[in-house]
């Protein structure tokens, strides 16, 4: 039986296979715990498909990228090239491209374009409009998922500390160095698919009608991709300005990463999944109910275009 305390702390001397269960449990306990990397990149897609099987695909998908990432980092973990995460905190940079890549997947989601800066707000515009209805909302691009995978796996938390710098080192050559990467990503793969499964289900609870449902799912995960890229890229640019921001962590006494403190990371999971995600949906009933009530059908499927 493997103790927190030796998954956490692993000692010197460890075996090939001790190292391997040891980064696939981690690897679970980063799945499940609130990440910022992973779970609002989940939610977004997962929900956007809404169904079990698309929200498994969604965190299949992501943890590819993750994995690939991951077996990298180990691997230059080996070699001794990984100092520049103990010497540069890369925090701001990954937050910001992370928040660029979702707002640019969910302005396709919502507007059928890859890019859209609300700039005419700033002048005042009457030309402006935010409205969309069901017709202009596009199908969730599950593809934009591996590519998340792949800039979140450049994010260095304690899980990431552990088989960078005390699993792959002990390994016997390089040729194993990619293996704690790699089963940490499958041990991601597995809660990010469970949660997946769970976050894509979400909207079936509410016995809605399926072009409700589909109207919901993708104004929901448009509007979450949307604007939690912006406060991403907020966040991220703040901390290049301000590096000091990112040690703000208020300790929650649980020695478990991303359960252990109140910090930059947690506060962006509940911001980006708890408010935005949750606010998202709410107002998607609503949206959906008075489109309806007007016999307009609210995203009519045969008015989505498929990515």
């Amino acid at each position: 039986m493997i103790s927190i305390s030796t998954l956490l702390n692993p000692p010197e001397g460890l075996t090939i296979s001790e190292i391997l269960l040891i980064s696939v449990i981690l690897g679970m306990l980063h799945g499940a715990t609130p990440d910022e990397h992973t779970w609002p990149i989940t939610f977004s897609y997962a929900i956007g498909k809404y169904s079990s099987k698309g929200g498994m695909k969604a965190g299949f998908l992501f943890s590819l990228g993750f994995t690939i990432q991951r077996a990298f980092l180990t691997t230059i973990g080996f070699i001794g090239l990984a100092a520049i995460y103990e010497k540069y905190n890369l925090d701001g940079p990954v937050y910001t491209i992370v928040g660029i890549v979702m707002a640019i997947a969910g302005s396709y989601i919502l507007k059928g374009r890859y890019l859209h800066l609300p700039i005419d707000v700033l002048f005042k515009s009457k030309y402006h409009n935010t409205k969309t209805t069901g017709a202009e909302l596009h199908d969730v691009p599950l593809k934009m998922t591996i590519v998340h995978g792949l800039i979140a796996g450049f994010g260095f938390g304690a899980y990431a500390s552990i088989i960078t710098f005390v699993l792959a080192p002990q390994l016997p050559s390089i040729v194993y160095a990619p293996l704690p990467g790699l089963m940490f990503g499958i041990g991601t793969m597995i809660m990010q698919i469970i949660f997946g499964a769970i976050f894509g289900n979400i909207l079936r609870a509410k016995k809605l009608t399926e072009e409700k449902i589909s109207y919901v799912a993708r104004k929901t995960a448009g509007r979450t991709l949307y604007y939690g890229g912006l406060v991403f890229t907020i966040v991220g640019l703040l901390i290049i300005g301000f590096p000091i921001i990112d040690n703000f962590a208020i300790s929650t006494g649980n020695p478990i990463p991303n359960l252990d403190a109140i910090d930059i990371g947690f506060l962006l999971v509940i911001s980006v999944v708890g408010i935005i995600g949750i606010s998202s949906i709410i107002l998607g009933i609503k949206e959906a109910t008075r489109l309806s009530g007007t016999n307009q059908k609210p995203g009519s499927l045969s008015g989505y275009k498929k990515s």
